[in-house]
């Protein structure tokens, strides 16, 4: 069938071998397909070079703006369609993008899309997920990742922007061990990100963010409803804070050990936390 719109599918991965095949037969109908890979050690990578349609790069991971920006320098259109190795586009997603993009107004750059947040095989109704949306269509001409954010990247658009209806579906949680991994990466590279910008530690958001962000997503998100599943996510998600307060304490404490070393502060803890965290991200 031929493409109505030329557009690349762009996905990082890191042992994702669990996940990728689901995720490319998902963007299959793209025109091309680029997938940067951090260096997996799961068959990721050797499963990706068997894959005729799919052009796969290896590239250090140091936060996810970094290995984004770059994956978006590779891709040979416009229009990019970027999901992560997790996510799944449905036929009425497919149609409903190949559809947009064969009629896109030319001063609209970038698509929000709304996320389907699966537990396992089971959707995940409330706990704050009910309207998760990500921009994961958009013009290279249009729109780059900002650099100010390690993790959680905010894409800043220059024109307008649409939403589509079709839903992604996103099969974040595996289990509890993994997505427990990632929460506490997630909240790493806050701390570093914090730590960048010079924000300081402090024990009364240790404290208070974490069990703010839990009675949020549980009482006024209405994690509640989704049962055990639901306290389980919210939990998993106040931990994120708590690591987050935690390892900023972590570098501060390195960079005053620095400073009586004569070390310069900043780059001898982003080094801590480059060596330690970024090369398990996922």
């Amino acid at each position: 069938m031929p493409y109505r719109t030329a557009v690349t599918a762009l996905i990082i991965t890191y042992n994702e071998r669990e996940n990728i095949e689901r995720c490319l037969a998902s963007v299959a109908f793209a025109s091309e397909i680029i997938v940067v890979d951090s260096y997996s050690t799961d068959g990721t990578y050797e499963y990706l070079l068997r894959q005729p349609q799919v052009k796969v790069i290896q590239h250090p991971f140091q936060n996810f703006t970094a290995q984004k920006n770059f994956a978006l320098r590779h891709a040979n259109n416009d229009w990019v369609l970027f999901i992560d190795a997790d996510e799944v586009v449905g036929d009425s997603l497919k149609a409903e993008i190949l559809g947009t993009l064969s009629a896109a107004p030319a001063d609209v750059d970038a698509y929000w899309f709304y996320r389907d947040f699966m537990f396992g095989e089971r959707p995940l109704r409330f706990s704050g997920w009910q309207t998760d949306k990500n921009i994961r269509l958009f013009r290279r001409s249009g729109a780059k990742y900002s650099e100010s954010r390690l993790v959680h990247e905010r894409l800043e658009v220059k024109g307008k922007t649409g939403a589509l209806k079709a839903r992604l579906t996103h099969y974040c949680y595996k289990n509890f061990k993994d997505y427990r991994r990632k929460m506490l990466m997630y909240g790493r590279l806050k701390a570093a990100e914090a730590f960048r910008s010079e924000k300081r530690f402090s024990w009364a958001l240790q404290l208070l963010k974490p069990a703010w962000k839990f009675g949020y997503n549980y009482l006024v998100r209405l994690g509640f409803l989704d049962g055990i599943n639901g306290i389980t996510i919210c939990y998993l998600g106040a931990l994120e804070d708590v690591e987050r307060y935690r390892y900023l304490r972590r570098l501060e404490r390195e960079a005053r050990r620095a400073e009586r070393t004569w070390v310069k502060p900043v780059p001898r803890a982003l080094e801590i936390y480059k060596a330690g965290e970024a090369s398990s991200a996922a």
